[in-house]
């Protein structure tokens, strides 16, 4: 039991310590750009820069896009668990020597990660199919 709580302590550091890094470097600020110019879809380093593309249109729907990023996030999150859950279960699985009770946890493991998967993609279509109605709607 000892071995498996340090394993998962283990785990979530590593995803806690990657995800750290990978918040710290997105790809959309490489270049420097701070402003969404939306319809052009580049990152720019002020809104003049924006207007001079002979784009007047700054990406207006700033909450919509931050409320969409971080409903995304979490769903990627939750993903991520149940991806996590799938492995831990076929780890139990086969370690489990045969105990029908082990075996039988195992698979209900498996079975609730794969469910979770599931959940998770299907929120994924969903919110991104309702939001991109609700920007198209507005626009």
């Amino acid at each position: 039991m000892k071995k498996l709580l340090l394993n998962v302590v283990a785990a979530v550091l590593t995803v806690f310590g990657l995800t750290g890094i990978a918040a710290m470097s997105p790809a959309a600020y490489a270049d420097g750009g701070s402003y969404y110019c939306a319809p052009t879809g580049q990152w720019v380093a002020t809104i003049a820069d924006c207007t001079e593309m002979g784009e007047s249109n700054i990406n207006n729907n700033n909450l919509m896009q931050t409320v969409k990023t971080i409903i995304n996030v979490i769903i990627g999150i939750v993903g991520f668990i149940a991806v996590v859950m799938i492995i831990l279960g076929g780890i139990s699985f086969i370690t489990s020597q045969g105990d029908s009770a082990k075996v039988t946890k195992a698979k209900n493991t498996i079975l609730y990660g794969v469910v979770g998967l599931i959940v998770a993609i299907l929120a994924f279509a969903i919110v991104n199919f309702v939001l991109s109605s609700v920007f198209s709607a507005g626009a």
